[in-house]
């Protein structure tokens, strides 16, 4: 009986634990995230399987260091680079963020209004898209983040069939689990492309900026301490909500592995493609089921977008910031949020199906990121920043291994296009 109660008082213990990491873990798989790991399986089936077994470890740690960043400076990561290196370093990392974050908005926007078109298709996206951007910006403007968070995250569970799936369908287990451990490439552009975007969806600079920024806020608005308790906490908190994203993306391709590419689909142009996906275990309802988790996504992602290029600003040219203060406090800072969602919108013109959006945003990513981890390693190491909580020798060779690895996916893929 004892144990049985101590059993319980850890798990109990362990979720009010869970904070800034899960929310960030939850925000990764958006739509872009859902529409790479869609095509990766519909495209190559079992091949990219790998790769969420091998993200894990690298984004945890990189997430981990944010998070230490946050917590240690009480400052976001825009604020600390502006304190404590050359200006041209700030505006840079401005110059690789902005395009790509916006992109990211605009292309989530797209997807939310092709799978509630999917609904109901008398309606047109654009129409979808406009009604979710103000319904966004109210919502952005409104309320606190993390109220949001808190409501929006349980539409997210439907994401959660795709784990049902794989075991409706007959399949060779032993290679899944090949597929699993022993990674496979192959050089050409399509894969390269396919790769990078998933590294690039995973490991997204927008959250680097936003799991810095909650966790500094954590720590101000709770008066905490920085000891040993509360960066074990954190890394909990991280590697929970790094695992729970992967564990999404490892059975959306999967899924869509054994269900699309088994089938001979193996292109995805458009959402009711990668809907099809759930049939197995949601029939004629998978339609709704897709549409429900990705506008879901889409409502928890975009305010961490938005937000994140707001705390860039606000960060960058010293306004005052913050999802918890009201419109007239930090007009700066919301109206960059605003101005984003409305360029965003604006991107549905440009002519791009929703999926392909979705996946030219995730290989941006891809392409940006290094630069991104290569600061954050150097932060994570200075003294002058970081006092006696800079990297251990394990978060150093984890967030080498990433550099490297994101940096070599993106050359090849440059390579591959000439």
């Amino acid at each position: 009986m004892s144990n049985t109660k101590s059993l319980s008082t850890k798990i109990k213990k362990f979720f009010t634990t869970l904070g800034p990491g899960l929310i960030t873990g939850a925000s990764d798989d958006d739509p872009s995230g859902i529409a790479t790991y869609s095509q990766a399986g519909a495209q190559f089936g079992l091949a990219t399987l790998w790769t969420a077994m091998f993200t894990f470890p690298l984004m945890a740690a990189v997430q981990g260091m944010c998070a230490r960043i946050g917590i240690v400076t009480r400052e976001g990561l825009t604020r600390t680079l502006r304190t404590h290196y050359p200006k041209y370093i700030l505006y840079l990392m401005m110059l690789f963020s902005f395009p790509a974050i916006t992109l990211n908005i605009g292309a989530d926007i797209q997807g939310m209004g092709a799978v509630a078109n999917l609904l109901f298709p008398k309606v047109p996206v654009f129409a979808f898209c406009l009604i979710f951007s103000v319904i966004l910006i109210y919502i952005i403007i409104k309320f606190p983040y993390q109220k949001i968070a808190t409501i929006l995250k349980w539409l997210c569970i439907t994401l959660f069939l795709y784990i049902t799936i794989p075991f409706l369908v007959k399949q060779n287990w032993l290679e899944v689990l090949k597929s699993t451990v022993i990674p496979t490439i192959q050089f050409n552009k399509d894969f390269f492309s396919i790769l990078v975007a998933i590294l690039g969806t995973t490991i997204s600079p927008y959250l680097f900026y936003w799991q810095t920024t909650m966790e500094a806020e954590d720590v101000v608005h709770k008066n905490i301490m920085v000891n040993k308790r509360v960066l074990n906490e954190m890394k909990e908190d991280v590697n929970a909500g790094m695992f729970f994203s992967n564990l999404v993306m490892y059975f959306i391709i999967l899924a869509t592995g054994v269900v699309l590419h088994a089938n001979g689909v193996t292109k995805i142009d458009t959402v009711e493609q990668a809907a099809k996906a759930l049939e197995p275990v949601a029939g004629k309802f998978a339609y709704i089921l897709f549409a429900i988790g990705v506008i879901g996504t889409g409502f928890l992602a975009i305010p961490v977008l938005a937000g994140s290029l707001s705390y860039i600003l606000a960060e960058t040219f010293g306004w005052k910031e913050g999802l918890d203060k009201k419109f007239y406090q930090a007009k700066g800072f919301y109206i960059t949020g605003i101005i984003s969602i409305i360029i965003g919108l604006t991107l549905n013109f440009a002519g791009v199906s929703p999926v392909q959006s979705l996946i030219y945003t995730a290989i941006l990513y891809g392409l940006t990121s290094p630069v991104m981890i290569a600061v954050i390693l150097h932060i994570s190491n200075n003294k002058k920043i970081m006092g006696k909580f800079t990297n251990r020798p394990h978060s150093n060779i984890l967030g080498i291994i990433t550099l490297i690895l994101m940096t070599t996916a993106a050359i090849a893929l440059i390579y591959f296009q000439f």
